[in-house]
C-alpha cells in the first residue's frame, strides 16, 4: 500500500539543474511572506508531476534552528494541501516545479503559514490553467 500523505524524495526539488532552470526561466509571484517561483513544463515523464522546494534567507534568520523551523512548517503546510494541485496537473499531464522563499522577518506560526500556502496553491492552480489555455 502506497503512502499518499508523505512528502517523498521524488517530490522534493533537489536537482541543481532543475532549480537553476526554475529561477532562470520560471515565473514568480508574491504571497506575503513568501515569494513563489514556478516552472511548468512539458508532458508528464515521471510519476511525480509536482516537485517542491523551500528556502529561508540567513540574512533574516541568523540561527539555523529558526531557518529549519520555517522550512519545516512550510513543507508541512504544502504536504497537507498539495493534493488538489497534484490532481489538476495529472489531468493536464504536465510537470510543475515550485520553490517557496520565505521573505518575512519574524518566525511565523503554523496557522499563518498554512493560510498563506493555501492562497499560493490557489494562485498556482489559476496560473497553470492560464498557461494551458494560452498554449492551446
Amino acid at each position: 500500500m502506497k503512502k499518499q500523505f508523505t512528502l517523498g524524495k521524488d517530490e522534493r526539488l533537489k536537482s541543481r539543474k532543475q532549480i537553476e532552470q526554475l529561477f532562470a526561466e520560471g515565473k514568480s509571484f508574491v504571497v506575503n511572506p513568501f515569494r513563489i517561483y514556478f516552472f511548468a513544463h512539458g508532458p508528464l515523464t515521471r510519476d511525480h508531476g509536482l516537485q517542491f522546494g523551500v528556502g529561508v534567507s540567513n540574512k533574516n534568520f541568523k540561527k539555523a534552528v529558526d531557518r529549519n523551523r520555517v522550512k519545516r512548517l512550510t513543507r508541512e503546510a504544502w504536504r497537507l494541501q498539495r493534493n488538489e494541485l497534484k490532481a489538476l496537473l495529472k489531468t493536464q499531464s504536465r510537470q510543475l516545479n515550485v520553490f517557496f522563499i520565505y521573505t518575512g522577518k519574524e518566525l511565523p506560526d503554523f496557522t499563518t503559514v498554512k493560510d498563506k500556502v493555501a492562497v499560493a496553491l490557489k494562485k498556482l492552480a489559476d496560473k497553470t490553467n492560464e498557461n494551458i489555455s494560452s498554449h492551446s
